[in-house]
């Protein structure tokens, strides 16, 4: 027996039926389907779509029709990896460029109490740690709007230039030479300049900091950057001895570039002492080659003699030149001796030409220095060829 249901109440809306409830979607309540605004709402899917997609609707999200194969389907491909900015090893040769980038240094000595000194000999910079190094950047011409410098340090020596140049653990943990602004881990910072960024590649992962290109002031030539190396050369952990580049680049707007200059970079204690000690050494090694060169030189001549020596005493019938006329080289260390031993040689020249002179005269005589001979009474011989015979004239009577 079914239970009685009341009438006054209302069946759920699960137990109504399709079309009931087709019409409460279409004709909601407090909604007229006949303003304009909601028509476009209530406006049936079209049928020739099937999935009440519109015409802008990407095609490749419509599913494949039953029984077809796969090719319906696009996947997206990996995104393209960005290309790298910047090379792996950095190029350290010099480029003027079309703009004619210079870098000059201020005039210092290598007094102990200087903090900064420029090499051009070696064309390299000592300077102290944490402290000002100015370097002026001299154009030829104008650059274009927007240009930027840019400093970057790598490694000298090949074998360390694939390694990104950073601070050592112990100076990057010390809140003494931190000025909030730079990072920790940078060694390069720029002074006295509040538009300077710090960049770390994403590709080599080396660092380096620009600013903006500035004009010259009035009555100036050059635009002067000042820069900080935050790290000793000897620490452990970071340069660890190994010598480094700077590396001073002028970049355009779209990161293009424009000049380039590159010189060596030690930071120490005493700047002025290791310059001067280093320009030594240079000096030294200059000096060494020349002697090195000289010395070569020397034993060549030598190695020849000797061999000249050597093949004449094995082989004494290809000797051909008679001794009288070999010729022989002789140092002479000292003007004085030089010029003594050039006296004695050119007297036995004078005395080896007299004595070749007589000896022609002797071998050919001339018709004016033959005597006539005259026959004497009783002598029925004449004088033999090559003797002088006195003449003597007899007197007329």
């Amino acid at each position: 027996m079914e239970p009685m249901l009341d009438p006054g109440l209302e069946p759920p809306l699960s137990q109504e039926s399709f079309s009931d409830w087709w019409s409460m979607m279409l004709h909601p309540t407090n909604v007229d389907p006949t303003a304009p605004e909601n028509q476009e709402l209530f406006s049936l899917p079209d049928p020739d779509l099937g999935l009440g997609l519109s015409d802008s609707a990407d095609p490749s999200l419509l599913l494949p029709q039953a029984g077809g194969s796969d090719e319906g389907w696009e996947l997206p491909g990996p995104a393209p990896e960005p290309p790298p900015t910047s090379s792996t090893v950095p190029s350290t040769e010099d480029y003027a460029g079309e703009h004619g980038f210079e870098l000059t240094f201020q005039q210092s000595g290598t007094a102990k109490s200087v903090t900064c000194t420029y090499s051009p000999e070696l064309n390299k910079l000592f300077c102290q740690l944490a402290k000002t190094c100015p370097v002026q950047i001299k154009m030829a011409s104008q650059p274009p709007p927007g240009s930027i410098v840019r400093a970057t340090a790598v490694y000298k020596k090949s074998e360390h230039v694939a390694e990104v140049v950073r601070r050592c653990p112990h100076h990057e943990r010390c809140m003494e030479y931190s000025d909030g602004v730079a990072p920790a881990r940078h060694l390069i910072r720029i002074e006295g300049n509040q538009q300077a960024h710090y960049h770390d590649d994403e590709n080599t992962k080396r660092q380096s900091v620009t600013v903006p290109y500035e004009t010259p002031q009035v009555g100036s030539d050059c635009t002067t950057v000042l820069y900080n190396f935050m790290c000793n050369s000897s620490c452990m952990g970071g340069m660890n001895r190994r010598p480094i580049l700077a590396i001073i680049t002028l970049e355009g707007k779209h990161g293009q570039l424009l000049g380039r200059r590159c010189f060596e970079v030690r930071v120490c204690a005493c700047p002025g002492r290791d310059r001067r000690t280093e320009e030594e050494n240079f000096q030294k090694k200059l000096t060494g080659r020349v002697l090195s060169g000289a010395g070569t030189l020397k034993g060549a001549r030598a190695k020849r003699a000797l061999q000249a020596s050597m093949e004449t005493a094995e082989n004494p019938k290809k000797r051909v030149v008679s001794p009288e006329k070999e010729v022989f080289l002789l140092e002479v260390h000292g003007r004085k001796r030089y010029m003594m031993l050039k006296e004695i040689n050119d007297a036995l020249e004078m005395v080896a030409a007299k004595q070749q002179g007589d000896s022609e005269s002797h071998r050919n005589p001339t018709p004016s220095r033959l005597l006539k001979t005259r026959k004497e009474p009783g002598d029925g011989l004449l004088p033999r060829s090559g003797k002088r015979l006195l003449v003597k004239e007899e007197d007329s009577e």
